[in-house]
């Protein structure tokens, strides 16, 4: 786990140098928090539809899975029908994988079910912040072990736990930027200024 320098010459997680894409989402999404359900039902998907995948290939296709899942409005999303998923695995802007494409209509019913008993998926996640983040670079921890555990449990799917860090990294949960990252004491700033949801 290293940095290098980036394109202004600050040091940056290694990982996210190889694409004027993959720097700009290194530098203004990844690792900062977020309490938008919207927006966390997005990274939870591109998460799982990144299973098996590389991330640069999802990042280049996420216009393309904002298109085809109306803007991951989760409301809409749940009634898409089989008609939808067929037309889906027609779609060349996302990756067309059956079981991936009926886990977000799945898990779309799952995140209004959720927001049905009183808590946003938000509070949910959050609820999940370890108190203690460990190591950088770690693939799966406690908390994500438990909180892909109820997550099944709830019903949801391709939610295992390397899948839930990822986006507990993804959603600012944890801080994951490399203590000598340009952008981890911005990742520190904005977590320690956040109000996390509490329903």
């Amino acid at each position: 786990m290293r940095t290098e320098p980036g394109p202004d010459g600050q040091p940056r997680c290694w990982w996210c140098l190889s694409t004027d894409q993959y720097v700009a989402y290194h530098d203004d999404d990844w690792g900062y928090p977020v309490a938008d359900d919207r927006r966390l039902f997005e990274k939870l998907t591109l998460e799982a539809f990144q299973s098996g995948l590389s991330w640069r290939t999802i990042l280049e296709k996420r216009d393309g899975f904002r298109a085809a899942f109306a803007g991951f409005d989760a409301a809409t999303v749940a009634a898409f029908t089989e008609a939808d998923v067929e037309r889906l695995l027609q779609d060349k802007g996302i990756v067309r994988h059956r079981g991936k494409i009926e886990a977000t209509i799945n898990n779309a019913r799952r995140l209004l079910d959720l927001q049905a008993s009183g808590t946003s998926f938000a509070a949910y996640l959050w609820s999940f912040e370890p108190r203690d983040p460990g190591p950088v670079g770690a693939s799966t921890t406690a908390e994500s072990l438990a909180m892909s555990k109820d997550l099944k449990k709830r019903g949801w799917k391709f939610v295992g736990p390397t899948t839930i860090y990822a986006f507990m990294q993804a959603a600012g949960v944890v801080n994951d930027h490399l203590p000598d990252c340009s952008h981890h004491a911005k990742s520190v700033a904005a977590r320690a200024a956040f109000e996390r949801p509490a329903a």
